[in-house]
């Protein structure tokens, strides 16, 4: 087995605890498996080392060190123009072959898959200009944390330049500028289209120094000019009142990853990259991030990557040491451990490590090209070999870069270490403003980036520093991707007429809702066949959610080896399935985030799995509404089933409609909660939602038969009014004993199907056994109707409210989730010390579907105990009525238990009338 060597041992930077192999210099091996040309890094091989010992000696910072001089300018120096990307791209290591839509493109230089490769050809990748942009990337950082006056450094500093509160963190940020100086090479070589998602998300003046060093920032807000008062302008509105979050967040120009909750930056990689076959995704993971579970999931996503119909995912795990006061993991475990669990993962890694930028940076050159030419042949094949199910399964490159935490900063502070340790998380230099020793040590590790290099005199980078950045919509921060409404298409969606259930008379059929979804989307999937927008995802409930239908348009996304025994596998497919919910959500969020359309299915109690995960996506949802380049993306839908009310095979554990709580807590302009009581409102409100924009969507329906109440058109029209009186349910408007409208005596509201249909039996045994009483039905499917207009773009106004249900009226609701929800939504209605609702009270077990409404006092029976407890004058009236009831509920206890099954009265009951 040959090996590629991408290993830089410099000033032997640890790359483990004591004990654990050799200190840097070491050799650590990518495997080609055959197919790139045999060829051996021999400059790396040799070790290109400048160094080793028992601690890393630190260079002056953003120099190189003594005695080494940097080579003449390179290719990026020549400011070649970036042409245009063909339909086929040859590959660098096999130039005379073509790679379909494959990333890369061809160039005459050696590179890391080419033996006898030494350090003469080193020149080919500038690195002084290299060096230059990552040194003006550096001090830009610096100076957003510290700086709020003198940019450039024009006098020496004093007090009043420094801000008075000084947040944000720097310790990723070296390593950030590294991977963004070096991306923007190889994207403009080889006119790659890319995209990066920055995990470290944390290290915004990073990915922010960058954006304003390319121009984008500055065409983005053009308030903030690519000039020393534009600069002095940066510095000062980072984390400070009325700037920019000191994150990566949605006002960042090419970003689609909110970095302030770590975990999810590789499943979002992968959702970016499903899709879009001309896609490279470079995703840099902290080593912090790397020991969240989400990330840990995240490194199976390769199983479900189509190299003939997606992108390429390039992941970087930056292992600086340390997170906010203790070491990472995967820095302290042996590297035969380390390369053991990526490879194990289905990667083939590449190793870049050192402290000296002199030395990392031809490495970090090496490395990009190297695994670049990988995914080119990688595509290559796989194109040439199509969906062949024998088609080999793909390792696909990474790196794993070490460097120090905080790199370049402050060797010590007060006499304790703080480059390459834990110290240099977030601000070294701690009172700046009253620390003259401070202040001093601040303006040395500014000018030790000798910004008069970099910057002329009016602030401006200089030519050199933008040697390699790319061009127009090649930039990182300008790339359409990160914008992805810019690319979004509307659905072409099908008619519901054509998916709709017939409804003579209500209450009279019975259709399973998601299973008539499950038609509506298979159709949606095949009109995407060409153009492939849109996916559903779930973790391995597809079939079990009733949406199986889906298989007959395509399959189940899958990389991986097949058996005899499996159904529905497709190298192509576009339902994916992996049993976490986090990927499952990542891989969503991504996809909708560059431009794409999707749902997620899943069972209802185990999207809490996901609740951190959505409060993130709607932050960013809330924030990007309202920057204006940034185009509305299609919104994040949820599918909610296998519901509280029927979980007839699992129980308890699977009991917790509380997820609606969570969702209704966020950004109201963003949320909205479904309830659909039947398939017709069901597909109403799924074409609706797959409509709309920057929203999330929370749709909780029922998989279990359930009845019919509307046709589709009376569905249309209560989905888009939200809630509704149900006359030909209540005996309020002329279809009980009397004749016309009248104010009604009690109302019964409901909101979701089980509710739905126990408040429509209660009606009906009050018809029976109350003729004269007065009942108005109310039926409520978007939950946030309930709130009041001001705090809600959906709620009621408040003569609405009241029309509805009544100023003084009793309300009986039965609501699908925790009662006090309802009560919390309409606490400020004038009528709420008549409102009583019955829902979800934590009493679930394995049971009957009608014993789950009794034990939470829910059913039928129970309702009308209600409506005759509260309605005024009744109790006296109806006791024989009330006792009935309560005898029904007695006998139905002693039949379950002997029979296994609900009341026939129950269980065979249809609406009557």
């Amino acid at each position: 087995m040959d090996h590629v060597h991408v290993h830089v041992a410099a000033h032997g930077f640890p790359r483990g605890p004591v004990g654990s192999g050799p200190a840097l210099g070491g050799t650590v091996h990518s495997d080609d498996e055959g197919a790139l040309h045999r060829s051996v890094l021999r400059n790396d091989a040799r070790g290109i080392g400048v160094g080793g010992g028992n601690g890393w000696r630190r260079p002056r910072e953003g120099r190189a060190p003594p005695g080494f001089t940097f080579p003449g300018p390179g290719r990026c120096g020549k400011g070649p123009t970036v042409p245009p990307r063909g339909p086929v791209l040859p590959c660098r290591s096999h130039p005379g072959r073509a790679q379909g839509v494959g990333i890369g493109s061809a160039d005459e230089r050696p590179g890391p898959s080419h033996a006898g490769a030494d350090m003469t050809a080193l020149t080919a990748y500038s690195i002084p200009e290299l060096d230059a942009h990552w040194r003006a990337a550096n001090y830009l950082a610096v100076g957003q944390i510290y700086l709020m006056g003198n940019p450039l450094l024009a006098e020496p500093l004093r007090p009043e330049h420094i801000k008075p509160r000084l947040l944000g963190h720097w310790g990723t940020s070296p390593g950030l500028n590294l991977v963004y100086t070096h991306l923007n090479r190889v994207i403009r070589e080889r006119a790659v289209e890319a995209l990066c998602i920055w995990g470290p998300g944390h290290g915004g003046p990073a990915v922010l120094a960058n954006s304003w060093l390319e121009g984008t920032y500055s065409e983005t807000y053009p308030g903030v000019g690519r000039d020393a008062d534009g600069m002095a302008e940066l510095f000062r509105q980072f984390s400070f009142p009325g700037g920019v979050p000191s994150h990566v967040a949605p006002e960042t120009p090419g970003s689609v990853h909110e970095g302030g909750e770590l975990g999810y930056a590789l499943s979002h990689a992968y959702g970016a990259a499903f899709d879009h076959p001309g896609l490279l995704v470079a995703c840099v993971i902290g080593d912090g991030e790397a020991e969240t579970g989400p990330l840990a999931a995240s490194w199976h996503s390769n199983k479900f990557l189509d190299p003939v119909h997606d992108g390429a995912v390039l992941p970087i795990l930056h292992l600086n040491g340390y997170k906010i006061a203790n070491p990472t993991v995967l820095s302290r475990i042996p590297e035969a451990e380390l390369d053991a669990l990526l490879r194990g993962y289905g990667h083939d890694p590449l190793y870049v490590t050192g402290s000296d930028p002199a030395q990392v940076h031809p490495a970090m050159a090496r490395a990009l090209d190297h695994a670049l030419d990988r995914i080119s042949l990688i595509q290559q094949e796989a194109r040439k070999a199509g969906t062949d199910p024998g088609r080999e399964y793909a390792r696909w490159p990474m790196i794993v870069l070490r460097t120090p935490k905080g790199w370049t900063g402050p060797a010590t502070v007060d006499g304790d270490p703080v480059e390459g340790t834990w110290r240099a998380h977030q601000v070294p230099l701690a009172g700046v403003r009253e620390n003259p020793a401070h202040l001093k040590q601040l303006e040395d590790w500014l000018r030790s980036y000798r910004p008069e290099e970099l910057f002329d005199a009016d602030g401006r980078p200089t030519a050199r520093v933008l040697a390699c950045v790319p061009e127009g919509e090649r930039r990182l921060g300008a790339v359409p991707y990160a914008n992805g409404g810019r690319l979004l298409r509307p659905l072409p969606l099908p008619t519901l007429d054509a998916h709709a259930v017939p409804v003579d008379k209500p209450g009279r059929t019975l259709h399973e809702p998601t299973r008539v979804l499950g038609q509506f989307l298979t159709q949606v999937m095949r009109e995407t066949a060409g153009r492939r927008d849109f996916r559903v995802v779930g973790p391995d409930e597809t079939a079990s959610n009733r949406l199986d239908d889906l298989y007959q348009a395509t399959g189940k996304a899958w990389q991986g080896i097949t058996e005899a025994t499996d159904r529905n596998l497709a190298r192509d497919g576009r339902v994916m399935e992996i049993l976490s919910e986090h990927v499952c959500q990542g891989w969503l969020e991504g996809y909708l985030l560059t431009g794409r359309h999707g749902l997620f299915s899943t069972y209802e109690a185990f999207a809490h799995i996901v609740d951190s995960m959505v409060g993130q996506h709607i932050k960013w949802l809330k924030t990007s509404r309202e920057l204006s380049w940034r185009a509305p993306i299609a919104s994040l839908n949820y599918l909610l089933t296998s519901h509280v009310w029927r979980q007839d095979n699992n129980g308890f554990s699977h009991q917790d409609p509380g997820f609606v709580d969570h969702v209704l807590n966020k950004s109201p302009e963003v949320v909205r909660v479904y309830l659909p009581p039947d398939a017709n409102t069901l597909l109403a409100v799924a074409d609706h939602a797959l409509r709309s924009r920057d929203q999330v969507n929370v749709i909780v329906a029922g998989k279990q038969p359930c009845f019919d109440w509307l046709p589709i058109e009376e569905a249309r029209t209560h989905v888009a009014r939200g809630a509704g009186v149900w006359e030909w349910a209540g005996t309020d408007h002329g279809s009980g004993s009397g004749s016309g409208s009248r104010e009604p005596d009690v109302v019964l509201a409901c909101a979701g199907d089980v509710p739905t249909m126990e408040v429509l039996a209660a009606a009906a045994l009050l018809r029976e056994h109350l003729p004269s009483l007065a009942v108005r039905v109310v039926n409520v499917v978007d939950i946030a109707r309930l709130m009041p207009h001001d705090e809600h773009p959906h709620g009621m106004t408040k003569a609405e409210y009241d029309a509805l249900f009544t100023t003084d009226r009793p309300v009986i609701f039965a609501y699908h989730g925790y009662p006090w929800l309802i009560h919390r939504l309409a606490y400020r209605r004038t009528g709420h010390s008549q409102l009583h609702v019955r829902g979800y009270k934590e009493s679930g077990t394995t049971t009957t579907p009608f014993d789950m409404v009794v034990r939470n006092d829910m059913d039928r029976y129970r309702l009308v105990m209600d409506v005759i407890d509260r309605v005024p004058g009744l109790a006296s009236r109806a006791e024989g009525v009330r006792q009935a009831m309560a005898d029904q509920r007695i006998r139905h206890h002693d039949w379950i238990r002997e029979h296994g099954t609900d009341l026939p009265e129950v269980a065979d009951w249809s609406w009557p009338y």
